[in-house]
Order: C-alpha cells, then structure tokens, then sequence
C-alpha cells in the first residue's frame, strides 16, 4: 500500500470503518514508511476522538497467583517460579474502597482481574456485586476472568458490567509458543459470548514475546475483521518475569512497538487503544510517540496486577509536557465505538 497517494496529495485518507482487511494491506501499513504511517493514524485518531484527551483507567488484582494456565509471560500461573503466593478472592467492601481512592485520584475506568482459568460459581456472587458496587460510584467498569460460560456472561450482564477483557495475545500462528493450556479458539468463543450478551469487548495482545512482525498484525487483523471492533484494544509491551518461560525474550524495539500502536488505530479507528503493560520500560519520547500514534488511554497507579507501573506523579508530569487532559468521563454511545 502506497500512502503517499494519501498523504503527501493534501487529500484525507480513507477513515471509513471496515471488517475486511487484508494481511497484504494490513502489513504494508506496519512496513510503510515511520512518518507516513504515523501521520495517517494521527489522521484517523482525529477523526473520532480528542487527540490531546487520554482516559485514565485503574486496575487491581482481585484474586493473585495460583492460575493453572501455562502463559509464559505471566508471573502468576502456578506452573512457573516467580516466587508470587496466590491469595484468595478480595472482600468486596475492600475493592470498593480501592476503587473510590481511583476515582478520586482522577480515574474514571476501573478493572478487575482475577488469576482464574475460569471463574467458579461461589466467586460470582461477590464479583457481581464489586461491579455493581463500582458502577454505583459513576465509574465505568471491566473484569477479566478467564473463560467464561453463558451463565457467568449472563449474571455479568445484569450486574451492568460495561466490559469485558479476554485478550487474544498474540497471532493464531505464533500462539501455541506462549500457552498451550487453552486454545485460541476458546479465546474467540469467550469473545463472541461477551458481545453475543451485549456487554462491550476489550481484547488486545502483548508484543515483544519473540513473536515475528508478521504475528503483530495478524493478531490486530484478527480483531479487526471481527463482525464488531472490541471497543477497547490494549498493546501491552512484554514485562520479562523472573522464573517465567519469557524472561530472557529480547525486548522489541521502541518504534516497532509505536508501529502496533499505530496500525491498531489505523484498523480499529473508533476503538480506544490502550497503552498498557510496560510503561516503565518506555521513556518520555517513546510513550508521547505511542499517544501521537493514536493510544488514549492508559493505566495509573504503580502496580499493574503483579508488574510495576509509573507512578502518578511520573504520569501528571508526562501530560504536562505533552499538553495533555485526563478524559473526564466516557463519550456518549455512537461516539468514539464502533456500533
């Protein structure tokens, strides 16, 4: 794909919204070159949200460690050394808590995750309850979970959950490298149930696993020519864990990782694209590089599950700089989602 025909003749790209990408279209935008395609995103991005407006989303561990499942980024399975100790699930008065001090930190999204392969029935009583509780407090809500079956999509329905996160992680092909304890097509099945209930898709992936460039834009074509874009799309950067199978991965460079930002806008362009995991590992440059490409929306505070985060007098400092605003609180429905 040339996109100087787009870009360099003063005429706007393509903006539309579109389910039937090509892997030749799709990585001819990744290997364009670095100023065309992140002029074409920052295009796109302008054209459905607030360039200079980031939503701040807080995310806290509702139940840590012990996970069955064989992810070989994560420090929680209990397959791997990471020396994490599993903890039960937290009361539900004491996420509550967590999430006023969010909300009053200026978070507007709060997520919930727990290390579960799948949620088990006596859990569900309690994390119904955290997401009402949290929705009580005019916060916008996700939960991770794992697997999930159409009985536990339908009790998350009535409690107003907003989204649901199940990330697919990387390409189909390049999958079986990182987890071999569930399938990529149960991903997908949990996927088409969540939006099969009506309740809003967040999925994305993590780069820097040793996958090949090919496996970025397959995974982000995967989500892309879904019938319905996730409305959230998290790039998270792989944060190598001591006793974990990826803790000698090589770390992918800066501007291949701004490259998935960017691509992810182009294809998904009403979607929020969320800088994720690995902040720490980024410098100034790089994460204003990440927002110029399209991200808008981030996680605060200093702990990202079980990994670090920067702190938030590190990220107040950021958007200073940048000039910067917190997104005060969600569009309204038809704008800024692919409906």
């Amino acid at each position: 794909m040339d996109l100087r025909t787009s870009t360099s003749s003063g005429r706007a790209p393509d903006q539309s919204v579109r389910h039937d990408w090509t892997r030749q279209e799709a990585l001819a935008l990744y290997e364009s070159p670095f100023n065309d395609l992140i002029y074409l995103a920052q295009t796109v991005h302008r054209s459905y949200f607030d360039p200079n407006a980031v939503q701040k989303s807080r995310l806290l561990s509702i139940k840590t460690g012990g996970c069955p499942e064989d992810c070989g980024y994560c420090s929680q399975s209990a397959r791997h050394s990471s020396g994490l100790q599993a903890s039960k699930l937290m009361e539900v008065q004491r996420v509550l808590a967590e999430a006023k001090r969010a909300k009053d930190a200026g978070a507007t999204r709060y997520c919930m995750g727990a290390a579960w392969r799948s949620p088990k029935a006596r859990d569900m009583e309690a994390v119904c309850a955290m997401v009402e509780g949290v929705k009580a407090l005019g916060m916008e809500t996700c939960m991770t979970l794992g697997m999930l079956s159409d009985e536990d999509v339908g009790r998350l329905k009535d409690a107003g959950l907003d989204y649901y996160n199940h990330n697919i992680d990387t390409s189909e092909r390049y999958y079986n490298e990182v987890i071999t304890t569930r399938t990529f097509a149960e991903r997908l099945d949990t996927l088409a149930r969540v939006r099969e209930a009506g309740i809003k898709v967040c999925c994305g992936g993590i780069v820097g696993m040793g996958e090949e460039p090919v496996d970025r834009v397959d995974m982000l074509l995967t989500l892309a020519n879904l019938p319905q874009h996730p409305e959230s799309v998290p790039i998270n950067m792989l944060i190598a864990i001591p006793g974990t199978p990826l803790a000698e991965a090589e770390p992918i460079d800066p501007i291949d990782f701004v490259r998935t930002i960017a691509l992810a806008r182009i294809l998904m362009p009403k979607s929020y694209v969320r800088l994720s995991a690995g902040r720490t590992e980024m410098d100034e440059a790089t994460q204003a590089l990440c927002f110029f490409a399209g991200a808008n929306s981030i996680f605060v505070g200093d702990t990202l599950l079980t990994a670090g985060n920067p702190d938030e007098d590190a990220d107040a400092l950021l958007f200073a700089k940048l000039g910067l605003k917190p997104l005060e609180r969600e569009p309204r429905p038809g704008n800024g989602h692919d409906a």
